[in-house]
C-alpha cells in the first residue's frame, strides 16, 4: 500500500487519498475500545493518513478528546502531519437527545473555542456546520467561519450535507474546500445535481459512509443483533426486508471481489476512489484490523470493464430504504 494524496478544492489542503472518520470510536455504533481506538489513529497516521474527521457533538465532546489524546501520544512527526476536519452546530441534551442546530455567528465561534481546547490544537484545518440551521442564512454561518480563518483559528471552510443552491450561496460568501456528504455504491444521489455543482465550482467531496455504515463491508450479516445505542438499529436500510435485499447486493459484489482477489470492503472503497480525484473517501475503521483492510483498497486498480460490472451488480437505484429515518432525512438540505 502506497499512500496517495488529493487536494481539497481549488485552494484547499493536500490530504491523504483516504481519510479516517473517527465518529464510531465514540458514538452511534455501540461500545468501542478506547485503547484500540487510539492505536488505530496512531496506525493510520503511521500509514500516511493525514485527514482525521470528527464532530464536536460526537458523544458530546468525547471524540475530540479522544483524538486530542491520540495526537498528544503520537510521534511528533506524525502529529504534525494530521489535518483536523471538524463538524459543529448540533445541539445535544445531557441525556444524548438531539435539539436542533445552531449556525449563528456567535455560536460558530463558541463551538470553535471548545473544539480547539478539546483537541489540544491551535487551529482547525476544515470547519463545517453539520446540518444547516434553517433559521440562519448559510452566508452568516460561512461568514463566521471566514472570520475565524482571518483570526488564524481555522484554515478552510467546509460544508456538510447541503444541496446545490446552498453550495452556490456558500461559495459566493467564501472559498469552500470541500463538501462532506454520504457517497457510496448504494448512496449515489449526489450524482444528480450536487456533484456537478461542486465540480463546476472546484469543491471536493469528502465522502462518508463509503461502506454504508458496514452494510456493504462484507462483514455484516442478517442475523446480527444491534444494541439500542447503535444507529443502525433504527436505520431503514438495516431493517427487515430492506436488510435482506441490501445484503443480496453485497453478495453480488462479493462475487466480483473474489474474482479480483480482494475483499468486499476493498472493492467498494476502490470504486469510490475511482470516481474522481476530487473524491476523498472517509473510512470509519474502529480497529487496526479494519483499518488495514480498508487501506488495502489503495492498491486495487479497477479498469472500465470492472467498474461497469460493479455498477451492474449494484445498480445506482437498487438500495432498499432511505439512508436515515424520516426525522433525520428532514434535516438534510441535500435531500430537498
Amino acid at each position: 500500500m502506497t499512500m496517495r494524496t488529493r487536494t481539497l478544492g481549488t485552494n484547499g489542503p493536500q490530504v491523504s487519498a483516504l481519510g479516517l472518520g473517527c465518529m464510531g470510536m465514540s458514538a452511534l455504533y455501540g461500545e468501542a475500545d478506547r485503547t484500540e481506538s487510539i492505536a488505530t489513529i496512531h496506525a493510520a497516521l503511521e500509514a500516511g493518513v493525514t485527514l482525521l474527521d470528527t464532530g464536536d457533538f460526537y458523544a458530546m465532546g468525547h471524540n475530540e478528546l479522544l483524538i486530542g489524546e491520540a495526537l498528544r501520544t503520537a510521534p511528533a512527526a506524525r502529529r504534525e502531519q494530521a489535518l483536523l476536519s471538524v463538524k459543529f452546530g448540533a445541539l445535544r441534551g445531557p441525556g444524548g437527545e438531539w435539539a436542533g442546530y445552531d449556525g449563528r455567528p456567535a455560536a460558530v465561534k463558541n463551538f470553535a473555542a471548545y473544539s480547539l481546547q478539546r483537541l489540544g490544537a491551535d487551529h482547525i484545518d476544515v470547519y463545517r456546520i453539520a446540518r444547516i440551521d434553517p433559521d440562519v442564512p448559510i452566508e452568516e454561518t460561512v461568514g463566521a467561519i471566514a472570520e475565524l480563518i482571518e483570526q488564524g483559528y481555522v484554515r478552510h471552510v467546509g460544508l456538510s450535507e447541503v444541496g446545490a443552491e446552498t453550495i452556490r450561496r456558500a461559495a459566493a460568501t467564501a472559498p469552500v474546500a470541500d463538501l462532506q456528504i454520504e457517497y457510496s455504491l448504494i448512496s449515489r444521489g449526489i450524482e444528480r445535481s450536487i456533484l456537478p455543482t461542486t465540480r463546476e465550482l472546484g469543491i471536493s467531496i469528502t465522502a462518508y459512509g463509503v461502506l454504508a455504515r458496514g452494510l456493504i463491508s462484507g462483514h455484516f450479516s442478517a442475523d446480527r443483533r444491534l444494541g439500542a445505542n447503535d444507529f443502525r438499529a433504527h436505520s431503514p436500510r438495516f431493517q427487515g426486508d430492506n436488510l435482506r435485499r441490501n445484503l443480496d447486493l453485497v453478495e453480488a459484489l462479493r462475487k466480483l471481489a473474489e474474482q479480483k482477489g480482494v475483499s468486499v470492503a476493498q472493492i467498494a472503497i476502490a470504486w469510490a476512489l475511482a470516481q474522481g480525484e476530487d473524491i476523498v473517501p472517509l473510512i470509519g475503521a474502529r480497529s487496526r484490523e479494519r483499518l488495514t483492510e480498508s487501506l488495502g483498497a489503495l492498491d486495487v486498480v479497477l479498469d472500465a470493464d470492472e467498474l461497469a460490472a460493479i455498477e451492474e451488480a449494484v445498480p445506482a437505484d437498487a438500495v432498499a430504504g432511505e439512508r436515515y429515518a424520516a426525522p433525520q432525512m428532514a434535516m438534510l438540505d441535500s435531500e430537498r
